[in-house]
């Protein structure tokens, strides 16, 4: 078939050209996929393929904005220590990777099949890298397969994904009846298996560990931090073990100062006890992970004296230079509250373990003190000359736990409103945003933060792209073209359908890919004169599994950033994934569905 007859118009080479290059740059040069994205679409929009209104369209899609939604609501959950605690009871302490990724794959890929997957992705992503920093696990090894398990899980019922609902209504059209809720569960059920199999055997093989190549441990700094169980502590009553105080990283408790009485070598079988003063050796991250624990707080009651709330507190690196007047004076002989309206929960000294209380720290010059203050100290202190340094602790901020039942509120009441399909999902997660930063479970600055901006530019360029394919008539003829080379085969027919499906959902919606091949599976069906359901099927499988870009599925995109991924990774790991869910799909779907009942 010649070149003139495949794309039709000059519009439909160029744009094909263009896929290609972003394609290629996406893939092998080192640019923000974001940025690489756009470019596409503006070369489109500068030649005349597609107008001003089309190559912005994607930036009022429902999809990104239910997505941009979903960060903001996450967030607040993890804000206010809600999820760190759930997570930690359901997830536990895994003795392997294999265990790990079990553990974040199962519950969350059963869950998506009556949940729309992209709200379980949106909460899982915050819970899963702080649960993975707290464990030494690699969080790329963790989100990707996360994610996949959850796209396949989604199709083990009607409700799973959107594009399930899209094509019911679809088939309905056609038929005058939609598709049964479980329907398409004889076939996402083996693929949700087998797909579980084979994240947990390539992930050790295909899925880089994107880590930084400094650790934790490496950090040369070891804060002396003395906490207290607060009256009423969850914590009271159980063990050092079962509070979780004895895994985390690069962090040594020290000693318990019960009631005067000093107890020098704790064992992990002691029971905490309320008004417990325990002093902890370690780094800053594990240092913020105590901080984060409910019913743990600063034991220095200086903190209480601060005028901000806790709940807008940061933690500050402050290293004491000669000129600080408090140098050769202890912290509560210096009133370091009053002179800077802020205090002193740790101290780090080259490395040293300063086995003393923090009130009886004599400060020297290369101090690093680490301090609890309202927001506006680092403005006040920046320029000061008595610090060499002052710097912020990004993540510190104390969780807001009396807003823990409020956050989690919101969230089953959005998850319950979409499920019951009582408002659109946009809505539903438009409106629990919205309700978080209201009841001030986030900030509207935190809130802000928490959207992952590239994410959401590289969804919205992906519409772009995707229109110049259909406007352009590239879509269909690519589609025409390769199921006409299947012949009159059913088999070769349906593998040709979900080759080409499969295509159009790493490049453009996973929606619009069903909605544009749905029609040509009908006919194509009708033309050989079979049952239309194992197309059917095999099309609305494809549309959702699109594993090997991150513009395949807007979940893919939402761990992009938070997984430290690169165009590579999807590729790589996704590609074989694609493959695998094709073969299963082919070989399953006209076995139950068969083409002549």
């Amino acid at each position: 078939m010649g070149l003139d007859m495949l794309f039709g118009t000059w519009q439909a080479a160029l744009t094909a050209l263009i896929v290609a290059l972003t394609l290629a740059a996406l893939l092998f040069v080192q640019r923000a996929p974001d940025m690489v994205m756009i470019g596409g679409v503006v070369v489109l929009l500068a030649v005349g393929v597609i107008t001003p209104d089309e190559a912005l369209r994607g930036m009022s899609n429902e999809g990104m904005i239910t997505v941009a939604a979903l960060f903001v609501v996450a967030a607040a959950v993890e804000r206010t220590g809600a999820l760190a605690s759930l997570v930690d009871r359901a997830l536990g302490r895994p003795t392997s990777l294999a265990a790990a990724q079990l553990r974040t794959m199962v519950a969350p890929g059963v869950l998506s099949a009556f949940v729309n997957n992209t709200p379980v992705v949106a909460l899982m992503v915050p819970a899963i890298r702080d649960w993975a920093k707290k464990n030494r696990l690699s969080v790329s090894k963790l989100l990707m397969p996360m994610n996949a398990a959850v796209v396949l899980g989604g199709l083990c019922s009607l409700i799973g994904t959107s594009t399930n609902v899209v094509v019911s209504g679809l088939v309905a059209g056609k038929r005058g009846q939609p598709l049964g809720m479980f329907d398409i569960t004889w076939l996402g059920v083996p693929l949700f298996a087998a797909g579980l199999v084979y994240l947990i055997t390539a992930s050790k093989f295909l899925l880089k560990d994107r880590r930084p190549p400094m650790s934790t441990s490496d950090d040369p700094r070891r804060y002396t931090l003395e906490m207290v169980v607060e009256p009423g502590s969850p914590l009271a009553g159980r063990t050092i073990e079962a509070a979780g105080l004895r895994h985390l990283h690069g962090l040594f408790l020290m000693e318990i100062d019960r009631n005067g009485h000093v107890i020098a070598a704790v064992a992990p079988t002691e029971r905490l006890q309320a008004g417990d003063r325990l002093v902890f050796v370690g780094v800053i991250d594990s240092v913020i992970e105590l901080q984060k624990i409910r019913g743990l707080r600063p034991a220095t009651d200086q903190v209480f004296k601060l005028d901000d709330p806790r709940s807008e507190r940061v933690l500050v690196e402050a290293v004491v230079s000669p000129s600080c007047p408090l140098v050769g004076r202890t912290i509560r002989e210096g009133r370091f509250r009053s002179t800077y309206g802020a205090v002193v929960i740790a101290v780090a000294r080259d490395g040293e373990r300063l086995e003393m209380k923090i009130g009886n720290i004599v400060l020297q010059p290369g101090d690093t003190l680490l301090v609890e203050a309202g927001p506006n100290f680092l403005d006040r202190q920046r320029s000061n000359r008595h610090f060499y340094l002052v710097s912020e602790v990004t993540g510190s901020t104390p969780p807001r736990h009396d807003k823990a039942w409020i956050a989690c509120t919101v969230l089953a009441a959005m998850v319950l409103a979409a499920a019951l399909e009582l408002v659109p999902m946009v809505a539903a997660a438009l409106v629990a945003a919205c309700a978080v930063v209201a009841l001030r479970c986030i900030s509207s600055t935190e809130a802000r933060r928490a959207i992952e901006w590239e994410s959401l530019l590289l969804i919205a360029a992906s519409f772009g792209l995707a229109r110049a394919m259909e406007k352009t008539g590239l879509a269909e003829a690519v589609a025409h073209s390769t199921i006409a080379a299947a012949g009159d085969q059913p088999h070769l027919v349906l593998a040709a359908l979900y080759v080409v499906t499969m295509l159009f959902t790493e490049l453009m919606s996973n929606n619009a890919a069903a909605v544009l091949t749905f029609p040509i599976a009908w006919q194509t069906a009708a033309d050989l004169g079979v049952n239309p359901m194992p197309f059917i099927m095999a099309m609305t499988v494809a549309a959702s599994c699109g594993f090997a870009t991150p513009m395949g599925y807007q979940t893919n995109l939402m761990i992009y950033g938070p997984g430290g991924y690169k165009f590579s990774d999807y590729m790589r790991f996704g590609g074989p994934l694609n493959l695998l869910v094709m073969a299963i799909t082919i070989a399953l779907a006209p076995l139950i569905w068969p083409f002549r009942p």
